[in-house]
């Protein structure tokens, strides 16, 4: 029983970590109806940027804040340099752009840090609580996961629901040409959806990098974000904290009862099984074309 409580705990760790990124996938797809395979470098490269600052500040914070601002900043540059380019182009160009990117950010990484592991402190502490006699697998660095998630998915959906800003953010991802003709700016808005969803990336690097970040740290992160985002539905806040809880919590239960080693093929296995069965995901909406 100590074990599975303990699984359980190590799941909802991570899974909250894994929602972080599909909460940046599900935010790209909702403000500019593209899915960005360089999220996982985005995010990468930003926690490179946290690991320089906090080395000469000596302040993990410093190093936080770091990254989230550099998140947004090259979110905002990767639109505007390259996703604009093929904005009008078939969809597929949009993925092989972010797939090559995806592939630069992660050479550049090794070319200027090396491929060894680098580690930086914490801003929590990785000791789980103590309750009793006895020390689980939940620590403070684990609530902070999942107060920050939970806080962002929460503005998401807010932002989206609710707010100006959010329905020009949906308009101009489905139909741009109508939203101009209603006056929204589509070019700003498409550019502060990238710049957002990369601070949210940033977020899901620093929830993940330490204390042993190296260039293909983020890989699993990336390919377990898409998957919840997937299982989730890749317009849902919630759906992508629900999808990221239910994978960490599975690949947990592999990881501890089969072995370690399955952990990124289940993934993959999961990713898989639910195109086949439901391609919308638990709380996305099927769409139908009348002809």
């Amino acid at each position: 029983m100590e074990r599975f409580v303990d699984l359980t705990l190590g799941g909802v760790s991570s899974g909250f970590a894994t929602a972080a990124i599909a909460l940046s996938l599900v935010l790209i797809w909702r403000s500019t109806h593209v899915l960005n395979f360089a999220q996982g470098g985005m995010a990468l490269i930003c926690a490179y940027i946290a690991f320089t600052v906090t080395q000469h500040s000596g302040s993990y914070w410093a190093g936080f804040a770091a990254a989230i601002g550099s998140g947004i900043v090259l979110g905002a540059i990767i639109e505007r340099g390259l996703i604009r380019l093929v904005e009008n182009k078939p969809p597929l160009n949009a993925v092989i752009v972010t797939l090559g990117l995806f592939i630069l950010l992660e050479g550049i990484a090794g070319m200027i840090y090396g491929v060894g592991q680098r580690s930086f402190g914490y801003g929590f502490d990785f000791h789980g609580y103590k309750i009793g006699s006895n020390r689980v697998a939940f620590a403070p660095a684990d609530m902070f996961a999942v107060v920050s998630v939970i806080g962002v998915a929460a503005v998401i959906l807010l932002v989206f629901r609710y707010t100006a800003v959010g329905l020009r953010m949906r308009a101009a991802a489905f139909a741009p040409e109508v939203a101009r003709m209603l006056g929204v700016r589509v070019g700003r808005t498409l550019t502060l959806g990238w710049a957002l969803a990369g601070g949210v990336g940033a977020l899901a690097g620093m929830l993940t990098a330490p204390p042993f970040l190296s260039p293909n740290a983020l890989d699993l992160l990336f390919i377990s974000g898409f998957t919840a985002a997937v299982i989730g539905g890749l317009d849902s806040a919630i759906g992508a904290i629900v999808g990221g809880l239910l994978l960490g919590l599975a690949l947990s239960y592999i990881s501890g009862y089969v072995t370690s080693n399955l952990s990124s093929i289940s993934a993959f296995g999961i990713l898989v099984a639910v195109l086949l069965v439901r391609p919308s995901g638990l709380f996305g909406h099927d769409t139908t074309r009348r002809v």
